[in-house]
């Protein structure tokens, strides 16, 4: 690698090059390329097997790569593996703490491991357990937690030692809203004293609102990547939105959508349907085509692009070149 590459390479909470893994005759990542600077986050979306988990694994050391190369925080997770162990925390899909042990109990520990002097340890995991809402509950063992609490402690675990880049895979999955409005603001506290943050997540809310960058994934590739609102004006388009009286209209109303649609997916859930529409579509052209119909509308408007638009014309996209 050249002098100046690795300048830039040590710049970066995350680099990855030509990412492969293939399981069997499966290729759960085909060739990734990404970047990601320090004090940034980064949102991998997809759906269930897209590769995101894959990644993960792979960045945190839990896996060696088919081929292709990755850094984080300037180390190579292959040659510098304990390296890079020594500066992540990572929370997965399921808890890992312990279950014998208390809330705080737990979080000392991990700052112990960390190598944090015994009082940073024990301060550190005070100031955590206050910000996941448990210091009431800091001394119960862990084994009579809910899920939706063992979920909070776990991603506080991942934060104690402060490390200078964070993976985490769906980690508000089972929390409550007031639960997710907490963690999205510890983790931006954390993010603005210049750690990365790596997410995966199904809610693409939580992606729109934490991400600097997003990166959608589809059959272990990447098929788009760029801000949230870049990716919303590239791919969302204009779209009508749809309430109409009764679900039974709603295969007859995909068929009218179909007439105004711009080539995306028409979505639908129950009486509610939404279309990318070709520009300069009027509302009231809608609302005459619906009638002649016979279909009963409760409301027809213009709608703001949601990221979950971008994903599912993104994804439907790819599977249907893939087919």
């Amino acid at each position: 690698m050249y002098e100046c590459d690795v300048r830039r390479t040590a710049s970066l909470g995350v680099r990855v090059e030509g990412l492969a893994k293939r399981y069997g005759e499966v290729d759960a990542l085909a060739g990734v390329d990404l970047e990601v600077p320090a004090g940034k986050v980064l949102g991998l979306l997809g759906h269930n097997g897209a590769g995101k988990t894959t990644m993960l694994r792979i960045l945190t050391t839990l896996a060696l790569p088919t081929r292709g190369r990755a850094w984080v925080a300037g180390h190579d997770v292959v040659a510098e593996a304990q390296r890079v162990r020594e500066l992540i925390g990572m929370a997965g899909q399921q808890a890992a703490v312990d279950d014998l042990l208390s809330a705080r109990l737990n979080l000392e520990l991990i700052g112990r491991l960390y190598h944090l002097p015994r009082r940073t340890a024990r301060e550190r995991a005070a100031e955590l357990l206050e910000r996941v809402d448990l210091a009431g509950v800091a001394d119960r063992l862990v084994k009579t937690f809910s899920g939706g609490m063992r979920r909070r402690l776990d991603l506080a675990a991942s934060l104690v030692a402060n490390p200078p880049v964070v993976f985490l895979d769906e980690p508000t999955t089972g929390l409550d809203p007031h639960a997710r409005n907490e963690l999205w603001a510890l983790l931006r506290d954390h993010v603005k004293g210049g750690a990365t943050l790596v997410l995966t997540t199904q809610y693409l809310d939580e992606a729109d609102r934490l991400a600097d960058t997003i990166v959608v994934l589809d059959r272990g590739a990447v098929v788009a990547r760029g801000a949230p609102a870049e990716l919303k004006q590239r791919y969302g388009g204009e779209r009508i939105g749809v309430t109409l009286s009764r679900a039974a209209d709603a295969m007859l109303a995909r068929g009218v959508l179909a007439m105004f649609a711009d080539g995306g997916a028409i979505d639908a859930d129950g009486c509610q349907l939404a279309a990318a529409v070709r520009p300069a579509t009027r509302l009231v052209d809608v609302m005459r085509a619906l009638d002649a119909e016979g279909i009963e509308v409760l409301d027809v408007r213009r709608r703001d692009t949601t990221l979950d638009d971008v994903f599912l014309a993104l994804t439907s996209s790819a599977r249907q070149v893939a087919a």
